[in-house]
């Protein structure tokens, strides 16, 4: 390929969306190669059959999840690990990957070395969690989480790391509103594990074109509910906390306690700029967010952090009745 040479995550992708193509080719090219289904694997674990579990994936993948008890060489690394950690050439090994592409790259250089029982797991590890097969993983999460959040997992900026941090964050939603909806929808979809909302309004028929938490069904029902119903239909990790009030100087600093982050949704003026000071005070990020028709804004306010805050930018709010809503 004149010397180009793809990244990790590009490697990932790459794997990912051209995998399934690639190992029909495979199959064909590679005939002396023997396969081995997920169902056949585990009813051989279930047994107790005596084989080798050869994982060569790249080690950042394994935070995905692993068969127990496997062995670890990256498939590029096999000519020089693998006699060291597979000293048995006669013992039966069944090799995976991710998607069972690599697999069979992996096996034919196996028997390339001599070795005399290897077989490649079809669908390779992702296959076996779509079984509902149980998987190892020093990251915390399930079986079912690793699925879920696997694209996360496979970005180096999250991570498992990164998603249990999610799972362990609290933030508060001011406002279950048009911009308060798709933020919530985000958050739980990502997988914040406690989303608080506060919004002392209602469901109205004409807020149905644009607030995507709420259906017609929920039209007179508590905002605050109608989201935590959708969000628990969508991710069942997320625990909702309703507030059905509106936020005033006498409850905010007692709510935004117990929370990480404070993420504007509202519509007006004086309910931002109380988020802005509640949030000052308490210590917490700020998450601003605001729009008008096709345009809007976003920013996050950190004072504890060294930055500025809302009133830093704009000591005052506009006077009533001069911003539409």
């Amino acid at each position: 390929m004149g010397g180009f040479e793809m990244s990790g995550k590009t490697k990932k992708i790459f794997w990912k969306v051209a995998g399934p193509v690639l190992r029909r080719a495979l199959n064909k090219r590679f005939k002396d190669v023997s396969e081995i289904s997920i169902q056949e694997v585990n009813r051989l674990l279930q047994k107790g059959e005596k084989f080798l579990l050869l994982d060569v994936r790249e080690k950042e993948e394994l935070d995905l999840g692993y068969l127990k008890n496997s062995i670890f060489i990256p498939r590029l690394r096999l000519p020089e690990k693998a006699e060291t950690l597979l000293p048995d050439k006669e013992a039966p090994i069944v090799v995976y990957c991710a998607a069972g592409v690599r697999s069979i790259l992996a096996a034919k250089t196996l028997k390339e070395m001599g070795y005399k029982q290897v077989v490649s797991m079809k669908e390779g590890i992702e296959g076996w969690k779509k079984a509902g097969f149980e998987v190892e993983s020093k990251s915390g999460l399930t079986s079912e989480q690793l699925v879920r959040y696997s694209r996360h997992i496979l970005l180096q900026e999250v991570g498992a790391e990164g998603q249990m941090k999610l799972l362990n964050a609290k933030v508060l939603l001011v406002g279950a509103g048009g911009l308060g909806c798709p933020i919530g929808l985000y958050l739980a979809a990502a997988g914040v594990g406690t989303l608080g909302i506060i919004d002392d309004d209602t469901v109205d028929l004409t807020n149905l074109q644009r607030q995507i938490l709420h259906r017609t069904s929920d039209v007179g029902r508590r905002k605050v509910e109608s989201a935590k119903d959708a969000i628990a239909r969508m991710n069942p990790d997320v625990k909702v906390i309703p507030y059905p009030e509106r936020l005033t100087s006498e409850n905010a600093m007692k709510i935004f306690q117990n929370y990480d982050i404070i993420v504007d949704g509202s519509d007006n003026f004086p309910t931002k700029y109380l988020v802005n000071d509640a949030a000052f005070f308490a210590g917490k990020p700020f998450v601003f967010g605001g729009v008008f028709q096709f345009e809007g804004q976003a920013s996050v306010f950190f004072p504890k952090n060294g930055g500025p805050c809302l009133r830093c930018l704009f000591p005052e709010p506009p006077p009533e009745g001069m911003v539409p809503s």
